[in-house]
């Protein structure tokens, strides 16, 4: 599997967090990546930083945004930005290094991602 840093990625995420309300995010603190070569369905994944690595190596809580180009680059514009959207809302509120899972019984990532991109959409037109 081939990994590439994905400028463009952090570039949408810059513009993102500019018109959404997530104060938690750090975005000095995610890494984007590009990869090839994954048999995996998903457009993109979070990656976590686990708190015992965080000690061991006396590290900040970070996260790594992969978006995996075979599906990921054959989305348009809007879709990229949702799945952006989508994968930051894994990343909890006090940005431990931890991540969400889709669904608890009182979240839903997914329609959260959707009302959060009606949201971006309003504000960028």
């Amino acid at each position: 599997m081939e990994w590439q840093n994905a400028d463009d990625v952090q570039k949408d995420l810059v513009d993102i967090i500019k018109h959404i309300d997530l104060p938690h995010i750090n975005l000095n603190r995610i890494y984007c990546y590009r990869t090839n070569g994954s048999k995996t369905r998903a457009y993109a994944r979070t990656w976590s930083f686990p708190k015992i690595f965080q000690r061991a190596l006396c590290v900040e809580p970070a996260y790594v945004i992969e978006v995996l180009s075979q599906h990921y680059d054959k989305l348009d514009t809007d879709k990229k930005k949702k799945v952006l959207i989508h994968e930051l809302l894994h990343i909890p509120k006090n940005f431990s290094g931890a991540l969400l899972p889709h669904r608890t019984r009182s979240r839903n990532i997914n329609s959260l991602a959707n009302q959060l991109f009606k949201v971006y959409k309003k504000k960028t037109c």
